[in-house]
């Protein structure tokens, strides 16, 4: 049975579904009132979901780095051997401070989605690195604090 038989529409190989427009190229189809082509607002959402998903690993890692200090408290309970974690508490201030970081990381996420939704609609869109470039730049930055960190408890 052909696909026209069956009532189902084909979105790739060149056949354009009701309401769509061929004009966005084989494969993607726009939505009626909106310029952008599924497959960009599709995109848009998996870019969005990837952030969200880094915005949780960095919260999680900075939730690990808190609770480090306790682990070793519990380690030499179970060891019942006297194992003196770092007294500066260096480990807290990061670790909240990644916390920080990642809900910070998340928030902007959805601001960059929703920017790039409507400049999608709008036929206006221009790519920005901002998010990237903060992230490597904080990235670094933490990588640099914890080998200071290490370093100094060694």
């Amino acid at each position: 049975m052909d696909n026209k038989e069956s009532g189902e529409h084909k979105i790739s190989g060149g056949h354009t579904p009701p309401g769509g427009n061929k004009e966005s190229g084989p494969g993607e189809v726009k939505r009626p009132g909106l310029e952008g082509s599924l497959s960009d607002h599709l995109a848009n959402e998996r870019t969005f979901l990837a952030w969200v998903r880094t915005s949780i690993g960095i919260m999680a890692f900075g939730f690990v780095v808190v609770k480090f200090t306790l682990f070793v408290k519990q380690l030499s309970l179970v060891l019942q051997k006297p194992i003196l974690p770092p007294t500066r508490g260096y480990s807290s201030i990061l670790g909240i401070s990644l916390v920080a970081f990642g809900a910070l990381i998340g928030f902007l996420a959805f601001l960059r989605y929703k920017k790039t939704d409507r400049l999608l609609a709008d036929a206006s869109y221009r790519p920005s690195t901002l998010l990237s470039t903060l992230l490597t730049i904080c990235i670094l930055l933490i990588g640099i604090l914890l080998v200071v960190y290490l370093l100094a408890s060694i």
